[in-house]
C-alpha cells in the first residue's frame, strides 16, 4: 500500500482535477495534512486512531506562534476538516483507516460580521475624490482607479480575488451586468450600479495603456502582479488607506465592502435566497450570518412595547 506522502499527493491531485478546487485550497490542504502527519511521525493511514486525533487536537489547541499567540478555533477546525476529507478520500479507495465521521469539529461561537453604516460608506466612497493641489496626472489616474474599485466592490459584492482577476473585456458597461467565476470556479451574475458604471467608464477612458486587466498599477515603482494586474493585497491596502483617510477607526477590508453590499440589500427588502445567489454562497447557512443585523422588526417591537406603563 502507498505511504502517507504518496496518498496525500494523490489526494491533492484528486482535489485539483476531479473536485476542481482552487490552487489556494489545494495548497492549504497540503499544509494541514503534512502538519498532521509530521506530528504523527508519518504514521501509516491505517494506524490513525481516534485517540491520536484527540491528542492532535490538544496539540493544536496549545500551539503557539513566535509571538506567543495561540491558534484560532476556526483555524484548528480547518486542520480537522482537511484530515476528515483526506480520510473520506481513502475510504472511497477502500484503504483501511479511521472513519472520517468520527472526527467532530469544535463548536464555534456565532459568527458576526463588520459592515459600514450609510454615513461611513459615504465617507469612504468620497475619500479618493479629495485631490491635493498640484497633483500629477498619474496620481489623478490612480485616484480614479481607486474610486472605481470602491464603487465596484459596493455595487457587486465581489470577493477581492474576483475583483483582482477582472479583465477589461469581462464587463460590458452598456449591459451593466457580467459573469464572474467565484469559489469552485462557479459562475454567477453580478450587476453594476449607475455610480459604478460612471466611475469605471471614466477610469477606462483615461487609461492610455493596452493592458487587458481592469485594474493595474500606474506607478512603475509599485508593480502589481507579474502579469500586470493589481494583486488582492494591493487592493486591500488601498481600501485600508481610504478608510483611514475617511476617519473610520475600525478595520475595513474589501470583505467589509462585501458584507456592506449584502446588508444593504437585506435592509432594503431583498430576500435571503436572492442575496445568497448574488454572493455566490453554496449554502444558505453562510448567508444567514447577515439576518440578525438586518432585522429592523426587532427594534420596532422593542420600541413599541418596552417600558410602556399599563
Amino acid at each position: 500500500m502507498a505511504d502517507a506522502k504518496q496518498l496525500i499527493s494523490d489526494f491533492l491531485t484528486y482535489l485539483e482535477v476531479e473536485r476542481n478546487r482552487s490552487e489556494r485550497t489545494v495548497r492549504n490542504y497540503d499544509f494541514y495534512l503534512k502538519r498532521f502527519f509530521e506530528w504523527a511521525k508519518w504514521a501509516a493511514p491505517g494506524a490513525v486512531t481516534l485517540d491520536m486525533v484527540r491528542q492532535y487536537r490538544v496539540w493544536l489547541n496549545r500551539w503557539k506562534d513566535e509571538r506567543g499567540e495561540g491558534m484560532k478555533k476556526n483555524t484548528q477546525n480547518y486542520h480537522l476538516i482537511a484530515l476528515r476529507s483526506f480520510l473520506k478520500y481513502l475510504a472511497k479507495r477502500d484503504i483501511k483507516t479511521l472513519a472520517p465521521e468520527k472526527i467532530e469539529l469544535a463548536r464555534m461561537p456565532e459568527r458576526t460580521v463588520e459592515f459600514l453604516s450609510e454615513e461611513e460608506l459615504a465617507r469612504l466612497l468620497a475619500a479618493p475624490l479629495k485631490t491635493p493641489t498640484g497633483e500629477t496626472a498619474t496620481a489623478s489616474l490612480v485616484r480614479l482607479r481607486d474610486k472605481a474599485i470602491l464603487e465596484l466592490l459596493f455595487s457587486t459584492g465581489l470577493r477581492v480575488s474576483e475583483l483582482a482577476g477582472l479583465k477589461r473585456d469581462s464587463i460590458n458597461l452598456k449591459q451593466a451586468e457580467f459573469t464572474v467565476r467565484g469559489k469552485g470556479d462557479k459562475p454567477r451574475v453580478v450587476f453594476l450600479s449607475e455610480n459604478a458604471k460612471k466611475w469605471l467608464k471614466e477610469y477606462l477612458d483615461k487609461r492610455g495603456d493596452v493592458d487587458p486587466h481592469m485594474f493595474v498599477s500606474h506607478d512603475r515603482a509599485k508593480k502589481g502582479r507579474d502579469d500586470g494586474g493589481l494583486t488582492p493585497r494591493s487592493i486591500q491596502r488601498l481600501v485600508e488607506h481610504y478608510a483611514k483617510a475617511a476617519g473610520i477607526t475600525k478595520r475595513i477590508t474589501p470583505h467589509t465592502m462585501r458584507h456592506t453590499f449584502a446588508t444593504d440589500l437585506l435592509r432594503n427588502g431583498a430576500d435571503i435566497r436572492s442575496v445568497q445567489t448574488m454572493l455566490g454562497h453554496s449554502s444558505i447557512t453562510t448567508t444567514q450570518i447577515y439576518t440578525h443585523i438586518t432585522d429592523e422588526r426587532l427594534k420596532e417591537v422593542y420600541e413599541k412595547y418596552h417600558g410602556k406603563k399599563s
